[in-house]
Protein backbone atom coordinates (compact mmCIF):
# COMPACT_ATOMS: atom_id res chain seq x y z
CA UNK A 1 0.00 0.00 0.00
CA UNK A 2 0.89 3.26 -0.98
CA UNK A 3 0.67 6.96 0.38
CA UNK A 4 -1.18 9.34 -2.06
CA UNK A 5 -2.05 12.92 -2.76
CA UNK A 6 -5.77 13.46 -4.84
CA UNK A 7 -4.84 17.03 -6.03
CA UNK A 8 -7.85 19.29 -7.68
CA UNK A 9 -6.43 20.62 -10.62
CA UNK A 10 -7.66 24.64 -11.38
CA UNK A 11 -6.46 26.32 -8.62
CA UNK A 12 -4.58 24.20 -7.22
CA UNK A 13 -2.11 23.15 -9.84
CA UNK A 14 -2.83 25.66 -12.27
CA UNK A 15 -4.71 28.99 -12.89
CA UNK A 16 -8.40 28.92 -12.60
CA UNK A 17 -9.68 30.71 -15.76
CA UNK A 18 -12.95 29.25 -15.49
CA UNK A 19 -13.81 26.34 -18.61
CA UNK A 20 -10.39 26.48 -20.25
CA UNK A 21 -9.38 24.08 -22.56
CA UNK A 22 -7.18 25.73 -24.54
CA UNK A 23 -3.58 24.75 -24.45
CA UNK A 24 -3.21 28.69 -24.83
CA UNK A 25 -4.85 28.91 -21.65
CA UNK A 26 -2.46 26.48 -19.73
CA UNK A 27 -0.82 28.23 -17.18
CA UNK A 28 1.12 26.34 -13.79
CA UNK A 29 0.86 27.99 -10.34
CA UNK A 30 4.35 28.95 -8.57
CA UNK A 31 5.16 25.94 -6.64
CA UNK A 32 3.31 24.03 -8.63
CA UNK A 33 6.06 21.68 -9.98
CA UNK A 34 8.11 21.89 -6.66
CA UNK A 35 5.80 20.29 -4.56
CA UNK A 36 4.94 17.35 -7.01
CA UNK A 37 8.77 16.50 -6.77
CA UNK A 38 8.68 17.09 -3.04
CA UNK A 39 6.05 14.40 -2.88
CA UNK A 40 7.59 12.12 -5.56
CA UNK A 41 10.82 12.46 -3.17
CA UNK A 42 8.76 11.69 -0.26
CA UNK A 43 7.43 8.55 -1.87
CA UNK A 44 3.48 9.64 -2.66
CA UNK A 45 1.99 8.63 -5.47
CA UNK A 46 0.46 11.44 -7.36
CA UNK A 47 -3.44 11.85 -8.76
CA UNK A 48 -4.91 14.85 -10.15
CA UNK A 49 -9.35 14.43 -9.24
CA UNK A 50 -10.79 16.83 -10.96
CA UNK A 51 -14.47 18.35 -12.07
CA UNK A 52 -15.02 19.39 -15.32
CA UNK A 53 -18.40 19.99 -16.04
CA UNK A 54 -17.59 22.02 -18.69
CA UNK A 55 -18.07 18.89 -20.82
CA UNK A 56 -21.50 18.27 -19.53
CA UNK A 57 -22.66 21.84 -20.45
CA UNK A 58 -21.23 21.98 -23.48
CA UNK A 59 -18.19 24.46 -23.72
CA UNK A 60 -16.07 22.44 -24.59
CA UNK A 61 -15.38 18.43 -25.80
CA UNK A 62 -13.74 15.30 -24.04
CA UNK A 63 -11.57 15.10 -26.72
CA UNK A 64 -10.39 19.27 -25.86
CA UNK A 65 -10.26 17.92 -21.99
CA UNK A 66 -7.84 14.97 -23.02
CA UNK A 67 -5.41 17.63 -25.39
CA UNK A 68 -5.13 20.19 -22.53
CA UNK A 69 -4.44 17.45 -19.79
CA UNK A 70 -2.03 15.48 -22.14
CA UNK A 71 -0.17 18.78 -22.24
CA UNK A 72 -0.33 19.10 -18.74
CA UNK A 73 0.55 16.04 -17.71
CA UNK A 74 3.87 16.20 -19.73
CA UNK A 75 4.45 19.70 -18.69
CA UNK A 76 5.11 18.19 -15.41
CA UNK A 77 6.67 14.96 -16.07
CA UNK A 78 8.95 17.64 -18.29
CA UNK A 79 9.87 19.49 -15.11
CA UNK A 80 10.34 16.33 -12.99
CA UNK A 81 7.14 16.03 -11.34
CA UNK A 82 4.90 13.15 -13.17
CA UNK A 83 1.77 12.51 -12.49
CA UNK A 84 0.73 8.79 -11.72
CA UNK A 85 -3.03 9.18 -12.76
CA UNK A 86 -5.41 11.49 -13.90
CA UNK A 87 -9.11 11.55 -12.98
CA UNK A 88 -12.08 13.59 -14.04
CA UNK A 89 -15.54 14.34 -13.75
CA UNK A 90 -17.68 15.75 -17.28
CA UNK A 91 -21.02 15.91 -15.60
CA UNK A 92 -22.66 19.15 -14.34
CA UNK A 93 -23.38 19.61 -10.62
CA UNK A 94 -27.21 18.14 -10.94
CA UNK A 95 -26.36 14.86 -12.79
CA UNK A 96 -26.37 12.90 -9.73
CA UNK A 97 -23.51 10.95 -10.51
CA UNK A 98 -21.18 9.19 -8.27
CA UNK A 99 -17.42 10.80 -9.96
CA UNK A 100 -18.54 15.00 -9.37
CA UNK A 101 -16.55 15.68 -6.02
CA UNK A 102 -17.34 15.52 -3.21
CA UNK A 103 -18.60 12.26 -4.29
CA UNK A 104 -16.45 9.71 -3.96
CA UNK A 105 -16.00 8.06 -7.41
CA UNK A 106 -12.75 9.58 -8.75
CA UNK A 107 -10.80 8.70 -5.16
CA UNK A 108 -12.39 4.72 -5.67
CA UNK A 109 -11.32 4.34 -9.07
CA UNK A 110 -7.75 5.41 -8.54
CA UNK A 111 -7.58 3.00 -5.58
CA UNK A 112 -9.45 0.45 -7.63
CA UNK A 113 -6.44 0.77 -9.83
CA UNK A 114 -3.54 1.60 -7.15
CA UNK A 115 -2.30 0.14 -4.18
CA UNK A 116 -3.80 3.25 -1.61
CA UNK A 117 -3.70 3.28 1.46
CA UNK A 118 -6.45 6.00 1.81
CA UNK A 119 -5.59 6.62 5.90
CA UNK A 120 -2.66 7.59 5.33
CA UNK A 121 -3.15 10.00 2.06
CA UNK A 122 -3.95 13.40 1.18
CA UNK A 123 -6.67 15.59 -0.62
CA UNK A 124 -5.09 19.08 -1.74
CA UNK A 125 -7.10 21.31 -2.93
CA UNK A 126 -8.87 24.76 -3.39
CA UNK A 127 -12.65 24.53 -2.95
CA UNK A 128 -14.81 23.32 -0.15
CA UNK A 129 -15.68 19.56 -2.40
CA UNK A 130 -12.16 18.96 -1.83
CA UNK A 131 -11.96 18.90 1.74
CA UNK A 132 -15.33 17.23 1.77
CA UNK A 133 -13.96 14.63 -1.01
CA UNK A 134 -11.28 13.90 1.56
CA UNK A 135 -13.84 13.30 4.89
CA UNK A 136 -15.80 11.01 2.46
CA UNK A 137 -12.88 8.94 1.47
CA UNK A 138 -11.29 8.72 4.69
CA UNK A 139 -7.64 10.99 3.88
CA UNK A 140 -6.85 14.02 5.37
CA UNK A 141 -6.97 17.30 3.34
CA UNK A 142 -5.67 20.62 3.08
CA UNK A 143 -7.36 23.87 1.70
CA UNK A 144 -5.57 25.84 -0.12
CA UNK A 145 -6.61 29.87 0.26
CA UNK A 146 -9.53 30.64 2.17
CA UNK A 147 -8.08 31.82 5.47
CA UNK A 148 -8.02 30.73 8.73
CA UNK A 149 -11.50 27.71 9.51
CA UNK A 150 -13.58 26.53 12.61
CA UNK A 151 -13.52 22.99 11.54
CA UNK A 152 -10.25 21.58 11.88
CA UNK A 153 -9.27 21.65 8.27
CA UNK A 154 -5.52 22.82 7.49
CA UNK A 155 -5.11 25.67 5.02
CA UNK A 156 -2.52 26.72 3.17
CA UNK A 157 -1.70 29.62 1.22
CA UNK A 158 -0.75 27.46 -2.29
CA UNK A 159 0.08 23.68 -3.01
CA UNK A 160 3.73 24.04 -2.11
CA UNK A 161 2.95 25.72 1.25
CA UNK A 162 0.50 22.63 1.77
CA UNK A 163 3.13 19.81 0.56
CA UNK A 164 6.02 21.57 3.11
CA UNK A 165 3.44 22.54 6.09
CA UNK A 166 1.83 18.88 6.00
CA UNK A 167 2.10 16.36 3.97
CA UNK A 168 5.82 16.30 4.47
CA UNK A 169 5.46 17.39 8.14
CA UNK A 170 2.99 14.15 8.78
Amino acid sequence: MRRFVFLDRDGTLIEDRRYHFRVSDYAPLPGAYEALRELRAAGFGLAIVTNQSGIGRGYFTEADFARFQSHLLADFAAHGAPVDASYHCPHTPDAGCDCRKPRAGMVLRAASEHPIDLAESWVIGNEDSDVALARTVGCRAVRIGGGERADGVAVAADVLDAVRRFALAD
